[in-house]
C-alpha cells in the first residue's frame, strides 16, 4: 500500500515536471534607437504565455515594449518600465512578437534579460490503482500543484534578487568612476592653482628686482 501510494506520488510529479512548454530564456543587449523583435508561436487556442523581462544595466534601467498577437493587434506595451511579469492566454494561432525599443537614449545601451514561454498543462491521466481512494489522488495533486507555484515564486524571487544586484553592482561601478575623475580633476586643479602661484611669485620677485636696480 505504501510503495503503491509512493508510485502514484512519483507518477504525479513526472507528469507535472513534463508538462508541454516551450520556452526561451536570453539576455539581449539593446542599442540606442534600436528596437529589438523576438517570436514565439501558439499552436493552438487558449495557451498560456509568460512573459518575464529586466533592464539589468544602461541608462535608467528602463526600456518600451510592446507585445502583438497574430492580428498585429496589441496584447501588452509600456514605456521607461524597468521590469515586468505577466502571464496572458494566447487566444489565437499563429506567432506572437515581443519587441523592446531603445529610442528614448541617445546612447546609452541597455542590457535586457527576458523570458517568453507557452505552456499548455493538460491534466495528468492516471492509471487506476488498487487501494488508491479518488480524494487521495485529489490530494496529491493539489500538493503537487502548491509545490510548482512554490517554485514558480522562488524562480521569480531568484530572477528579481538577481536584478537587483546587477543594478547595484552598476549604481556602484558608476559612483567609483566619478569619484574617481572627480578626485583627478581636483588632482588637476590643485597642480594647476600651484603652478599658477610659483609664476606668481616668480614674477613678483622678479619685478622687484628690477625696480631696485
Amino acid at each position: 500500500m505504501k510503495s503503491t501510494s509512493s508510485l502514484l506520488l512519483f507518477t504525479l510529479f513526472i507528469s507535472l515536471l513534463l508538462k508541454t512548454s516551450e520556452g526561451t530564456s536570453l539576455t539581449y543587449n539593446v542599442a540606442a534607437h534600436e528596437r529589438a523583435c523576438f517570436y514565439a508561436w501558439a499552436d493552438k487556442p487558449g495557451e498560456k504565455v509568460a512573459f518575464y523581462f529586466a533592464v539589468q544595466s544602461g541608462g535608467s534601467f528602463d526600456i518600451d515594449y510592446v507585445v502583438t498577437d497574430p492580428r498585429n493587434r496589441i496584447v501588452l506595451n509600456g514605456e521607461r518600465e524597468r521590469q515586468g511579469d505577466y502571464i496572458f492566454t494566447a487566444n489565437y494561432v499563429g506567432e506572437y512578437s515581443f519587441c523592446f525599443a531603445n529610442d528614448m537614449s541617445t546612447f546609452a545601451e541597455k542590457l535586457v534579460d527576458f523570458e517568453i514561454s507557452i505552456e499548455n498543462e493538460p491534466r495528468a491521466e492516471l492509471p487506476p490503482s488498487k487501494g488508491i481512494q479518488p480524494e487521495h489522488t485529489s490530494s496529491m495533486e493539489e500538493s503537487l500543484l502548491r509545490l510548482s507555484s512554490s517554485l514558480s515564486t522562488v524562480s521569480r524571487t531568484q530572477k528579481y534578487f538577481r536584478t537587483r544586484e546587477n543594478r547595484n553592482f552598476s549604481t556602484v561601478k558608476s559612483t567609483e568612476n566619478r569619484i574617481f575623475w572627480f578626485a583627478l580633476l581636483e588632482s588637476m586643479l590643485i597642480v594647476g592653482m600651484a603652478a599658477v602661484q610659483v609664476f606668481v611669485l616668480k614674477t613678483f620677485f622678479n619685478t622687484t628686482k628690477r625696480g631696485h636696480v
